[in-house]
């Protein structure tokens, strides 16, 4: 049921969000580190690199984590989201061989597989009447073609229509591209015309080419992911974005991904939500990877919450980082969690070990325990309601 609504482009944010933040930056007495910043912020001076790398260095997490906090609370209250939700990976077959990716398959490999779309849909049907949307990205298959996802989407309009899609990272729609001979823009509209209903944003990684020469040769360039999902929101496709940090990147170059993201924001209001998630080293070819601690994952949250004004939310992407890390992090900037997901394979492999048997109720545990106000939402955040977990069940007494 739903009980409000919003528009893509506000995504439940408070239209006065700015005024709030000012009243409550000047009710604060901040550090001369940090003083210059909110003086900008306050002054509606926009953030740089140079304040993004000094919100990096800042060394007061704390201090820095209620700036972020503050962001969070004028644009959302109290208030933090999840869905219901299926992660179904639908093929491990990738013609590419990225050095941070344990779950790429070789077509050869005794472990290698691609569902059929009958194979796909047996599998959504075994989640179908406890979720809302279900979630897929995979490898580049060498072999399907935009028809293939067309006929695999239709086929889930028809059969659970009360499902979103989220599919195809800004990589996949490119080699969709590629084997189809379409533009990006026409196999976009194709796809959303047979269901899909908006893109995550798996794929960016870092948005600096020296460092995507390393750690994913072969992929999409910084700006094809821009263009990419700039074509999405041109025709009315909203989508999320990522940062994958934590792998060989300079702080300097972390900021320069928020800001291409942030402007790409600003022109086109079609990003919905931001993901930072840690690299997770199990598997995974990158030996000279910095690893991030709990401290570092949530500086990188807040420093995002506080850069990217022009996205509306920051996730707090449990199957990455764990419940507990999650937990804190709606208290550092985010206000979402992503939802129950059921089943996920490509951050397990990679050494996740968040539990993957979440319902709502212990997701609204979660967010409780972090002191907030558990909202239901759908995939594109313009639906929402307040989740009350049911009451148990009471036992009658023994005889």
């Amino acid at each position: 049921m739903t009980e409000w609504v919003s528009s893509p482009k506000m995504a439940d944010r408070h239209p006065e969000w700015m005024d709030i933040l000012c009243t409550s930056l000047r009710s604060e007495t901040w550090s001369d580190t940090l003083n210059p910043i909110v003086q900008k912020i306050l002054n509606n001076v926009q953030l740089e690199e140079e304040d993004g790398v000094a919100l990096f260095n800042e060394p007061n997490l704390f201090e820095l984590g209620k700036l972020a906090l503050f962001h969070k609370q004028a644009m959302f209250g109290e208030k933090a989201y999840f869905n219901s939700n299926v992660h179904i990976n639908q093929t491990n077959i990738c013609v590419l061989a990225c050095r941070f990716c344990a779950f790429r398959r070789g077509p050869k490999a005794d472990d290698a597989y691609a569902l059929t779309i009958e194979n796909y849909l047996e599998e959504l049907a075994k989640f179908s009447p406890y979720v809302n949307e279900v979630h897929s990205v995979g490898g580049l298959h060498p072999e399907w073609t935009v028809e293939h996802y067309c006929q695999l989407f239709q086929r889930i309009r028809s059969e659970h229509p009360h499902i979103s899609i989220k599919a195809l990272t800004a990589v996949e729609v490119k080699h969709l591209a590629q084997l189809s001979n379409l533009s990006i823009k026409e196999t976009l509209v194709q796809l959303k015309n047979a269901g899909l209903t908006s893109l995550p944003g798996g794929g960016a990684e870092i948005l600096d080419d020296e460092v995507r020469a390393v750690i994913c040769n072969g992929k999409e360039s910084s700006q094809e992911y821009i263009d990419i999902h700039q074509s999405a929101h041109e025709i009315g496709l909203p989508s999320n974005c990522t940062m994958l940090f934590g792998t060989i990147e300079s702080t300097l170059q972390r900021v320069q991904h928020m800001l291409k993201l942030r402007d790409l924001a600003s022109q086109t209001h079609g990003f919905q939500c931001f993901v930072p998630y840690p690299f997770l080293p199990d598997s995974t070819r990158l030996p000279m990877a910095q690893l991030s601690t709990g401290q570092e994952i949530l500086r990188v949250i807040a420093v995002s919450r506080i850069l990217l004004d022009s996205i509306p939310h920051i996730k707090a992407y449990r199957m990455n980082i764990g419940d507990e890390l999650a937990e804190l992090a709606l208290q550092f900037g985010a206000d979402d969690i992503d939802g129950t997901v059921q089943q996920e394979s490509i951050m397990h492999l990679a050494g996740s070990t968040a539990p993957l048997s979440h319902d709502l109720k212990q997701l609204s545990k979660l967010v409780k325990s972090a002191g907030c106000v558990p909202v239901k939402r759908n995939t594109i955040y313009t639906e929402f309601e307040a989740y009350v977990p049911p009451e148990p069940i009471k036992r009658l007494p023994m005889a």
